[in-house]
């Protein structure tokens, strides 16, 4: 019995510390997260660039390919018969073509059947 006498205050004591705790909280929600803003992409073309037209174009015809334009739709074996002085190119369909510029060479270019579709500078 002395041992109930020592835990019944014991007890008691107990009971009376737990009623000075806080309730335990309940668990928040998180808050939805904010939607991105939307921003609109800025699309601008870049600004005509001035003083390197014959990249486009290929202007001046500086090796004179427009003066065997005529020959263009013929077939490639008229070549050797144009008389031509400078230094030349042929691009046979689907041949490899060297990557070394030369504006005063002529390059002629072929077709698959061999005729001539193309004449310009390179």
């Amino acid at each position: 019995m002395t041992q109930i006498k020592f835990l019944l205050p014991a007890l008691a004591a107990t009971a009376v510390l737990a009623g000075c705790m806080p309730a335990p909280r309940q668990a928040q929600m998180p808050a939805a997260p904010m939607p991105a803003p939307v921003v609109e992409p800025v699309i601008s073309s870049p600004p005509p660039t001035t003083g390197i037209s014959g990249l486009q174009e290929r202007t001046p015809d500086l090796c004179g390919a427009k003066n065997y334009s005529s020959s263009i739709s013929q077939p490639g074996s008229v070549i050797p018969t144009l008389g031509i002085t400078k230094d030349y190119r042929v691009v046979e369909y689907r041949g490899i073509e060297p990557q070394d510029y030369n504006p005063n060479r002529i390059v002629f270019r072929l077709d698959s059947s061999g005729v001539i579709t193309n004449i310009d500078c390179g």
